[in-house]
């Protein structure tokens, strides 16, 4: 069974590794390589799938690459979900797919098993935030922003055309922001 290393021991790891400790460098590698996995192979549709494990080790490869770029001051996981957003991007780029990669999906890569009552906390936040909107803005944010559906396949499911879906989004979040003073 696999426990998920805390942010902290990845972080300790990582700053150990840096000061020249080969064992804690390869503990980290170990760690990192079953998160990687599965945070790519819920981003790959089933004809990409296979495609997990090259995207592991580009990014392993990055990390190594970029490693003295890290600056301990800073959460050692969103360093490593940056290099691994580029590496998904950039493969989809290659492989011709538009696909939408939510900006702040890196919360699955920190979040600790234990620590299910916060986010169940954060995910009745944001059920309360969309309760605000009206039902089929609230399912199409849902479906493009939770969920990280395409427009297109937002469009195919809900029938409605893909131009509605953007305005949907887009109105829906502006409808949220201004509700909470926020700048549009």
């Amino acid at each position: 069974m696999f426990l998920r290393p805390s942010e902290h021991e990845l972080h300790c790891l990582m700053v150990a590794s840096l000061d020249g400790d080969g064992a804690a460098y390869r503990c980290l590698l170990e760690a990192l390589t079953p998160l990687l996995r599965a945070y790519f192979r819920r981003r790959l549709h089933d004809d990409l799938s296979a495609h997990a494990e090259d995207l592991v080790q580009e990014t392993l490869l990055a990390l190594h690459a970029r490693r003295m770029t890290f600056d301990p001051a800073f959460p050692f996981m969103a360093w490593v979900h940056a290099i691994a957003r580029h590496k998904l991007i950039d493969f989809l780029r290659r492989s011709r797919r538009a696909v939408q990669v939510p900006l702040d999906d890196f919360a699955e890569l920190l979040a600790d098993p234990a620590d299910g009552a916060a986010l169940a906390g954060a995910r009745l936040d944001v059920d309360a935030l969309l309760s605000r909107l009206p039902e089929r803005t609230r399912a199409v944010i849902a479906k493009t922003r939770l969920e990280g559906k395409s427009i297109a396949e937002t469009s195919a499911e809900t029938g409605l055309s893909v131009a509605s879906v953007k305005v949907i989004v887009h109105r829906g979040i502006l409808a949220l922001r201004n509700q909470f003073g926020g700048k549009t």
